[in-house]
């Protein structure tokens, strides 16, 4: 028998889509629907368990292969200790609940950067957690990819997107034009920017030619935020709020880690500084 992927079924997956449900919901005045599923679903249940487990392996990185070996023995033994009927109910449930607030096929279109990560802890879960002989081409293959992840050193080389590189082709006065340009564009998608947002702008324009100094900037406006929200988040009473802004906080932390500058770094920049001064201007 070989053991194929469900991401329907992958307790990883599930969790990071929610995630990402909930940061687009941000920018929405209306209450998020997946941030109380992620209330629901994980939080002191065999899902959220089951979730840490699948974090373990994501979040281990730059281990010798002993100590990766260790983890990955360690989450499959842990693995094993599950209820698996309640986590299996659990998870049915959820997925209903998905389905019916949700169109599914958008909900699971969302590309997921670390999916063949959690794809493969899903197939070692199910192997030593299934009584019956496994094909062993796959569980080897997860097993590689798994060990290849934990024991990987982060290039020390920082990646420009796609965007920063074409700034930095350009001359200062085409720089300063596509700033008017760019301003314009997300003056209306925000329907105006604040004083803050518009620095960034400015800068993530005007720093093109220097990564170094463009990704300290970018790094240093998300812990400004991370510090403002963390400030604020105790003062705000209501759940879902407060698990949607608790959830902002920690996608932070993977930017200030991230070696590489994404386009989408400076959207997100721009949502959470409205964030950020949305709340203050409701609770302060």
């Amino acid at each position: 028998m070989k053991i194929k992927h469900n991401k329907y079924k992958n307790t990883g997956i599930l969790f990071e889509l929610l995630v990402r449900k909930i940061t687009a919901d941000t920018l929405s005045s209306g209450n998020s629907k997946a941030a109380s599923l992620v209330k629901k679903y994980f939080t002191k249940t065999s899902l959220a368990d089951e979730n840490k487990l699948y974090q373990t392996v994501n979040n281990s990185i730059a281990l010798s292969e002993s100590k990766a070996d260790s983890v990955l023995s360690t989450v499959l033994d842990l693995s094993k200790k599950l209820d698996r009927d309640k986590l299996a109910k659990e998870k049915y449930n959820l997925i209903k609940e998905i389905k019916n607030s949700f169109d599914l096929n958008d909900f699971f279109q969302a590309k997921i950067k670390n999916y063949k990560l959690l794809a493969s802890t899903y197939i070692l879960f199910e192997s030593v957690n299934n009584k019956g002989f496994a094909n062993p081409e796959s569980i080897i293959t997860s097993k590689i990819t798994i060990l290849e992840h934990i024991t990987s050193t982060p290039d020390s080389k920082m990646s420009l997107s796609p965007l920063v590189e074409e700034l930095m082709s350009l001359d200062k006065g085409t720089r300063a034009l596509t700033y008017k340009i760019m301003l314009e564009k997300y003056n209306t998608k925000f329907d105006g920017l604040s004083k803050d947002q518009k620095e960034v702008l400015k800068e993530y324009i005007n720093s093109a030619t220097d990564a170094p100094k463009l990704k300290e900037f970018l790094n240093s406006k998300f812990k400004s935020i991370s510090t403002r929200l963390k400030e604020n988040v105790d003062k705000i009473e209501e759940p879902a709020l407060k698990i949607k802004i608790q959830e902002v906080i920690n996608l932070i932390d993977p930017i200030l880690e991230s070696r590489k500058l994404k386009d989408d770094h400076l959207v997100a920049l721009l949502q959470y500084l409205e964030l950020s001064n949305e709340i203050e201007k409701a609770w302060n």
